[in-house]
């Protein structure tokens, strides 16, 4: 069934949410575009239109090669990226950048510290003045322009808070997890921040929260964000498990095996306006398996 509304490290294998599938394929109008296409038609016109949604894996985390690490860290169950996990999110922006065909508008992203650095080395190759095909990172980057993308934290697409996803051993004493939110949007690219985006989700989940919770979130989020912005593309950047859930959750009879650190699944959906209101089909997700770093089969 469709939806409606007004306008505004973990992984683990083998898992499937059954839902019907909507496939159709037109192009994506732009949403400056369609905004000025909407206050000049006729309020009886209806257009339909595509929206895009990719969801990506943060890169490679610190304290997967370095076991020490954690031993001397403030927030142990907090890593930061490697050097080639930089490079590897910069290279994957690249190639949202050339390749896809549609603009990402938006981006939302978990307020753990890898995937901030991510989404940080992302949308710094989509904002990139000058695309420069040598450039490594974010640091090869002489200047950008922050109209390209907004961005925004959202907790909706935080870690799984349990110990599935999070050592015992690591985790806070008290089950608090806590997070300096304008300290994280200083590590994000100037002027691209969205300071009027109120986040779906306002308080991280309660820590012990189970599997399939947080499955279900990432579900709701997927949906929730892109209700919420239904005439813009949205790159939504998280961890394993909400990869793998984009994928489960909108492909019939799938198991999800694999999610490689910088994967990332690309899901499509048939959206209609009408004067101030959208009708929107289901998701179908376009990545075939193999591809972007994400393996699944189906039962």
């Amino acid at each position: 069934m469709g939806r409606t509304g007004t306008l505004c490290n973990c992984f683990i294998a083998s898992f499937r949410t059954p839902i019907s599938i909507c496939r159709r394929k037109k192009p994506l109008i732009p949403w400056r575009k369609l905004n000025l296409m909407a206050a000049s038609m006729d309020p009886s016109d209806t257009k339909t239109y595509q929206q895009n949604v990719l969801v990506m894996r943060h890169g490679d985390r610190l304290d997967n090669f370095d076991p020490t690490w954690e031993k001397t860290a403030d927030r142990p169950w907090d890593p930061p990226l490697i050097q080639n996990g930089l490079h590897r999110a910069f290279g994957t922006g690249r190639e949202f950048r050339t390749r896809l065909p549609f603009p990402i508008h938006r981006v939302f992203v978990s307020p753990f510290l890898r995937c901030i650095q991510t989404a940080s080395e992302v949308v710094a190759a989509l904002c990139s003045v000058d695309d420069d095909p040598n450039a490594k990172s974010s640091n090869d980057v002489v200047a950008i322009d922050p109209s390209r993308v907004k961005v925004s934290i959202e907790y909706g697409l935080c870690e799984m808070l349990n110990k599935t996803a999070i050592r015992i051993d690591v985790a806070p004493k008290d089950g608090i997890f806590r997070f300096d939110v304008p300290q994280l949007e200083a590590l994000l690219p100037s002027g691209t921040v969205d300071p009027t985006v109120e986040p779906v989700y306002k308080e991280l989940p309660q820590w012990e929260e189970t599997v399939r919770d947080a499955r279900s979130r990432y579900e709701q989020i997927i949906k929730a964000l892109a209700d919420k912005y239904p005439s813009q593309n949205l790159l939504l950047v998280t961890h394993g498990e909400g990869v793998g859930v984009s994928v489960s959750a909108f492909k019939e009879d799938t198991n999800v095996i694999e999610v490689d650190y910088g994967a990332y699944s690309e899901l499509t959906r048939q959206v209609s306006l009408k004067n101030e209101s959208f009708s929107a089909g289901n998701f179908e997700v376009l990545t075939e398996s193999g591809q972007t770093g994400i393996t699944y089969i189906a039962e």
